[in-house]
């Protein structure tokens, strides 16, 4: 387990971080931050590949304080790597809030200690499905419709937030957990540890990891 904790921002506002390898053979699960920015990536596979392009992935975002850019700058460091990697970015606003980019299925929520609520829309075959009222087959929650390997400045998910606290996470967190679960640990004292740690616990089978802010 790892765990980080630090105040990025020089404020009151706060990360910790945490990942898990869970059953798998590899971690190929990989956060990262630096000054505003807070990255949560996922390597598509369990392969050294898949570790080699998540952690490629997150450390060049961390780089940049826009979300798109970052997004579009993980996808340039893949270039001299075989594998890939969903991605989450979220940019502290000197305002407050928060910008939130991504491409594939890993998330970001936004709470205030009682609601949480989802920013990111998955993109899998799942939600292009449930977008058009068709229940779609488990199986297909699975299957990405976009990674960083193949993100476009016209493909990249987009949202804000005014939240003061945000989550990212891989889906070894939010799948194990839904988001009831997700929204009673942000109640309660909430870190990156705990989520991980809850996932695993109720069953989870892939990498955890998550990064709580604010």
């Amino acid at each position: 387990m790892l765990i980080d904790r630090t105040m990025p921002l020089g404020t009151a506002l706060t990360v910790t971080g945490a990942s898990d390898r869970g059953p798998r053979t590899h971690n190929a699960d990989a956060h990262a931050y630096a000054r505003r920015t807070f990255v949560v990536a996922d390597g598509v596979g369990d392969s050294a590949a898949a570790v080699e392009a998540a952690h490629a992935a997150a450390q060049a975002a961390a780089l940049l304080t826009d979300p798109v850019a970052a997004i579009l700058a993980a996808r340039d460091a893949l270039q001299v790597h075989t594998g890939d990697a969903v991605i989450v970015v979220a940019v502290g606003r000197p305002d407050g809030g928060f910008d939130v980019a991504w491409a594939g299925d890993a998330r970001a929520y936004a709470s205030d200690g009682e609601e949480l609520v989802q920013l990111t829309t998955d993109h899998t075959v799942a939600e292009y499905f449930r977008e058009r009222g068709v229940v779609p087959e488990p199986r297909l929650e699975h299957v990405v419709t976009n990674t960083v390997r193949h993100a476009t400045a016209e493909n990249i998910g987009r949202s804000t937030s005014r939240a003061s606290r945000l989550v990212l996470a891989s889906d070894g967190v939010y799948g194990p957990l839904g988001h009831s679960g997700i929204e009673a640990i942000m109640a309660g004292h909430a870190s990156a540890e705990r989520l991980v740690r809850a996932a695993l616990y109720a069953g989870g089978t892939d990498n955890a990891t998550a990064l709580v802010v604010g």
